[in-house]
């Protein structure tokens, strides 16, 4: 469920080598962890301390690793070692640049803050400890909860990885409209556990301490290994009472909450705008129309309702919106499974479509004249047919919308331009959200689709007197949904005793008109309790709000207006000493100066689809197949790059300032990773392939035929598990070192084991539903189906890993993928005067290859070599 909710998920200090902390092998021990939350009306200041000593006779390196919300700001990080304090200091990213520059030119690993998944950023900071040293480590920063689904979630992940001795965390909440419910879950909690967790809690405050014990944080006595290992949450709301929503003021800045309850919906007419092009193949489109199932079962009866189901072609389920009565709904149904993806991708065509229909049911008075219009499109690529330009997609679809209903964006995965969908759905009322190719993607689609079902206000005008209130932040909203909440926050004039407050928004039934006037004093006066707040809270969380909105509005707006805005964000991005998308933090260390930039959503695209980790705070490298390398998909043509096969680098990348370095490709491992025999090719290739452990790689997808396979690398660089996946039958086989499964509709069955360390079958034939299993002994699985073979060898050599073949491929010309991409418009050119040297092109682009021999992973001889033309890729 993606959520903006506060996370605190703490992948605590991490240490080199450390086995007990008895006695740790290599002499690190962190021997105290303090995380202390305070989170005052929503506002949440995070410290998190660290101390460590180094026990051994020589110098030894000690990390400091820490995963926090994206959407929170750094504001602090220092260490000290042996009473020497090392600050970090918060500049304009431009003007940490000489850092930057001078870290990567000397090969360190600069990168502080990098994306690690959904929600989650990782800072880390390594420092090398002289013997008997001590180093604390602290981390601050700061974030606004937003209230989704009727509720505020604190997440902490806790994974010390070992037993602390001091281990601590405190989580204190001062709510001065009253916390009406408050509750706390783990994933890991014992009975034992349960001893260490306190929670004290009155009307509008509570603390929840969890202190376990070393006898508690343990597995079991005679170990030393920790139960400290899941989630531990916090959820809880606050009292309302039915006025003009919550006032809170402190130090001359105030804070407006706005959530009113008990308010009737509006009807909805929302239009499905739904991706079904080839690259929506396999598992995605099944968790779409899963999630469609349920989505439509949820729909109100009042609400109308149609789909827009889109590859190269457009179809309309129903010539005009229907309402949501049970027939309807179950007609709807019904055509969602018949949804096969294929084809192209008209992301144009598709919303003009949507909004058309809209248009024609307005105007034809068929939609309740109380109801709000949405469109909700889920895509997972880059537009293909009809209009591809994405900036005239922009233009077109803002022409035609005029404002008249929102725009929903779901982008799934990472081949989808964020940018472009963020932007099409703000210029259209609307918000961007990814959806990550996970196994949980039909969950997030339902839970994105509950915070939009229940729109309760329309068209919501917060107002507050020139003479009272100066640089209010954003106060006019197109809708509110019921479980949310809105926040406005602003300056108070000098001398201003009384805030005088009205909310003017447009209801089901009637237009809704409430005032208040906030005196100052008392609304000050309530902020008495100092131990449950930081300094001037208010004033930093109408700084943290004001900087978001402006990066926000900057998206929108042509060149000169973005940089008049983003150099506001910038100023106060340094005033409050926020490390921002503008700004960068330079921590010094003993020997050097390292520099942590904040990644956006962009950089996660640009720099990393499913990337290698990146330096100096950008994510990762991009995703890079045979078929994109000539410009090294997401990274701007600008950059410099260096090839000199079979290695390549990028060495100097101007949009980000900086230099960013890919790890070389060696062409020398003795196995390869692929071998493939050309269907219009008399020879061999021999791939390698340079990727991270335990990321799915699309290796083969092929619409027409029905058949995906995607591949994970094991820790030890060679292919440790496969998954094929046909579409009919509807079928699933998964092969690992370890077992074979077969899932046919989702019936489970694993293959006959003697032994859960290697492949020991009798030799077997099954036919399953038209695809066929063989398995030889010991050796090999041959599965054929729809025309293609594979052949998946256990090598127990040398090294033990799986290798693919594709002893028969009819591919269809849609195939695509690392492998796919080599059936079709592939063939050598000869460079001329070399024997070892050729060039290949594929798909219309020319690479080079060289002739090398490798070790055949086909055959069970360890001494059996291949001559190969070797390419290296990353995929």
């Amino acid at each position: 469920m993606e959520q903006h909710f506060f996370a605190l998920w703490l992948l605590f200090p991490l240490v080199t080598g450390l086995a007990e902390r008895a006695l740790p092998e290599d002499g690190i021990e962190i021997y105290s962890i303090h995380v202390d939350c305070k989170v005052t009306s929503r506002f949440v200041h995070t410290t998190i301390t660290s101390k460590v000593v180094n026990r051994a006779e020589e110098s030894k390196e000690a990390v400091f690793e820490v995963e926090l919300p994206k959407t929170a700001f750094i504001t602090n990080f220092s260490m000290t070692i042996d009473g020497k304090t090392y600050p970090g200091i918060i500049k304009e990213k431009k003007s940490a640049q000489d850092q930057y520059d001078a870290a990567v030119s000397q090969g360190q690993s600069a990168g502080l803050v990098k994306s690690t998944g959904r929600k989650l950023e990782q800072f880390q900071v390594k420092v090398n400890l002289a013997a008997a040293a001590k180093v604390t480590f602290e981390l601050v920063y700061e974030e606004l909860l937003k209230r989704k689904l009727g509720k505020y979630e604190l997440l902490i992940k806790v994974k010390p990885k070992h037993l602390v001795n001091h281990f601590q965390i405190d989580v204190h909440i001062f709510e001065p409209q009253g916390i009406s419910f408050l509750e706390t879950e783990s994933t890991f909690m014992t009975n034992d556990l349960n001893d260490a967790l306190t929670k004290v809690q009155n009307e509008t405050k509570a603390h929840i301490s969890f202190k376990p014990t070393l006898t508690q944080q343990r597995k079991s006595p005679e170990l030393e290994e920790t139960l400290l290992d899941g989630d531990f949450l916090i959820h809880y709301d606050v009292k309302r009472s039915a006025t003009a929503g919550d006032i809170q003021i402190v130090n001359g800045y105030f804070v407006h909450y706005f959530a009113p309850s008990q308010m009737s919906t509006f009807p909805k007419n929302i239009i499905f705008v739904i991706d079904k092009s080839g690259s929506m193949f396999g598992k995605k489109i099944q968790q779409t129309k899963e999630a469609l199932q349920k989505i439509l079962d949820d729909l109100n009866p009042e609400d109308h309702f149609n789909l827009v189901v889109f590859s190269g072609h457009i179809s309309e389920w129903q010539p005009s919106l229907l309402i949501a009565r049970e027939e309807n709904v179950e007609l709807a149904k019904q055509y969602v499974r018949t949804i096969s993806a294929q084809g192209g991708t008209d992301i144009n065509g598709a919303l003009l479509a949507a909004i058309n229909s809209l248009d024609k049911a307005t105007s034809a008075e068929l939609l309740p004249e109380q109801s709000i219009s949405m469109i909700v499109l889920l895509t997972d690529g880059q537009p293909t047919v009809g209009e591809i330009n994405v900036r005239s997609i922009e233009t077109n679809i803002k022409r035609a919308n005029d404002g008249k209903y929102f725009l929903f964006c779901l982008g799934f995965g990472f081949d989808v331009s964020y940018t472009f969908l963020e932007k099409l759905a703000l210029e259209n009322r609307g918000i961007a959200r990814r959806i990550y190719e996970d196994s949980d993607a039909a969950l997030q689609l339902q839970d994105f689709y509950q915070e939009v079902a229940t729109p309760i206000l329309k068209e919501i005008a917060m107002t507050y007197p020139d003479n009272a209130a100066l640089e209010i932040t954003r106060n006019n909203f197109k809708v509110l949904f019921e479980g949310s909440e809105i926040v406005v926050a602003g300056k108070l004039s000098n001398e201003v005793d009384v805030l005088p407050v009205e909310i003017k928004a447009q209801a089901l039934s009637s237009y809704l008109t409430l005032k208040e006037d906030a005196n100052v004093t008392e609304k000050e006066q309530i902020f008495q309790h100092q131990e449950y707040i930081f300094g001037d809270f208010i004033e930093r969380l109408w700084a943290y709000l004001t900087i978001q909105q402006l990066l926000e509005q900057s998206v929108l707006v042509k060149e000169e207006e973005q940089k008049t805005l983003e150099t506001k964000a910038l100023n106060l991005s340094l005033k409050f000493n926020f490390v921002t998308p503008l700004t960068s933090m330079v921590v010094t260390k003993p020997e050097a100066e390292e520099v942590a930039n904040k990644p956006t959503e962009a950089d996660n695209e640009k720099l990393g689809r499913h990337g290698i980790p990146g330096v100096l705070g950008l994510p990762g490298a991009p995703g890079l197949s045979i078929m994109n390398m000539h410009h090294f998909t997401g990274i701007p043509a600008a950059a410099s790059i260096e090839r000199d096969n079979p290695y390549f680098r990028i060495m100097h990348n101007p949009v980000y300032g900086g230099t960013l370095r890919l790890p070389s490709i060696s062409t020398h491992l003795s196995y390869p990773h692929f071998i493939l025999q050309l269907p219009s090719e008399n020879d061999t290739i021999c791939l390698i392939i340079n990727g991270l452990p335990e990321i799915p790689m699309n290796l083969l997808s092929d619409p027409r035929k029905g058949i995906q396979v995607t591949g994970k690398l094991g820790k030890g660089g060679q292919f440790e598990q496969f998954e094929i996946v046909y579409l009919k039958p509807e079928m699933r086989i998964n092969i690992s070192k370890d077992e074979i499964v077969t899932n046919v509709k989702w019936n489970a069955t694993m293959l006959p084991l003697t032994t859960t360390l290697q492949w020991t079958f009798n030799t077997s034939y099954m036919p399953i539903q038209g695809v066929k299993i063989r398995v030889d002994k010991e050796k090999s699985l041959l599965i054929s189906g729809m025309g293609i073979t594979i052949k998946i060898s256990f090598v127990k050599l040398s090294e033990r890993f799986l290798g693919l073949y594709i002893t028969d491929g009819h591919f269809s010309e849609q195939v695509t993928g690392v492998l796919g991409q080599f059936y079709f418009n592939t063939y050598f050119v000869k460079v001329s005067n070399s024997r070892l040297r050729k060039s290949i092109m594929v798909q219309g682009q020319r690479y080079e290859a060289f002739r090398q021999n490798k070790k055949d992973y086909r055959t069970e001889s360890s001494a059996a070599d291949v001559s190969c033309w070797t390419l290296a890729l990353i995929p």
